[in-house]
């Protein structure tokens, strides 16, 4: 029986933090030459405090996840498919495919959101902010990405391209890159693409959701071009800056909402599903009401 020769592939992330290291001196610097207020020292502090016990977590999670996919690998699987040049074509696209509905979704529903809103939680939008990650998403999120296993894609495979698109996306993590070239721009996912996402304008909630490829938000109807100058943060922020309220504040609150209110199990377990903002007695507004509210304004 043929036996797939697997190559031993490093955790991307480790060897890249020598990297993330050295080009948050140079826009630190840079940002304070041209004296651009893009950072602030306790946000800054809270956000690699949030990436590096990520790091941490991520031993375990990722333990974790790659025993789930590679028993659906070895048991499940439709196809084999090698380590071969085409095959990483592939699953850049189709992994980058899972992050966009993984994304969307972290935003459409409270329990993704949860994990997820730790990311978006500063106000100052910088190569720090990048590093402000979930302790509790990696062991949730994986679900999204149980499909590739499915089709025959080995977990070192995927493992490695989720590292790979994660890497990509910490450089468009800046101010100081304005726009790129129109090619780039109309199929990569940029800075200008990403400050978009993190702001709290109200054309711009919920919109571009792309990991690598910013053609999923154009052809998914989630794009959105950054013309107004982007607020950032949350629509209400938390105004704390210890990293256990961060990571763990909206957890308290979706428990909170879903079972300290006398309402129906039905009601509870919609607070889990509902996007961020839903309230069962209608007094809620979602991202949609806040992005209705502001074409009606505009349209006076």
């Amino acid at each position: 029986m043929y036996k797939m020769e697997v190559p031993e592939i490093p955790n991307l992330i480790y060897y890249a933090i020598p990297f993330f290291i050295l080009t948050l001196i140079i826009e630190i610097i840079v940002s304070a030459k041209e004296k651009v207020n893009v950072y602030e020292t306790k946000d800054a502090i809270t956000s690699i405090t949030m990436g590096l016990g990520n790091v941490l977590l991520g031993i375990i999670s990722k333990g974790i996840v790659f025993t789930i996919l590679i028993i659906i690998y070895n048991n499940l699987k439709f196809f084999t498919i090698p380590f071969v040049w085409w095959a990483w074509v592939l699953i850049i696209i189709l992994e980058d495919f899972a992050y966009y509905w993984f994304h969307r979704i972290s935003h459409e529903n409270r329990f993704f959101w949860a994990s997820h809103v730790v990311h978006h939680s500063s106000q100052k939008y910088n190569l720090s902010t990048a590093l402000r990650q979930t302790w509790t998403g990696s062991f949730l999120s994986f679900v999204f990405w149980l499909w590739l296993p499915l089709l025959g894609f080995h977990p070192v495979m995927i493992l490695a391209q989720m590292s790979i698109s994660l890497i990509y996306q910490y450089w468009i993590h800046t101010e100081l890159i304005t726009k790129l070239p129109n090619w780039f721009e109309a199929v990569l996912n940029t800075p200008s693409h990403h400050r978009v996402h993190h702001a709290t304008n109200p054309q711009y909630l919920d919109r571009n959701h792309a990991g690598i490829f910013i053609i999923w938000d154009k052809w998914f109807g989630t794009y959105e071009p950054e013309i107004e100058k982007p607020i950032y943060g949350l629509t209400e922020n938390i105004g704390s800056f210890n990293p256990l309220f961060v990571a763990f504040h909206e957890w308290i609150e979706l428990f909170k909402d879903a079972f300290t209110s006398n309402i129906s199990l039905s009601k509870r377990l919609l607070y889990f599903i509902k996007p961020p903002g839903w309230k069962h007695d209608g007094t809620g507004k979602i991202s949609n009401d806040l992005r209705k509210e502001w074409e009606n304004k505009k349209g006076e």
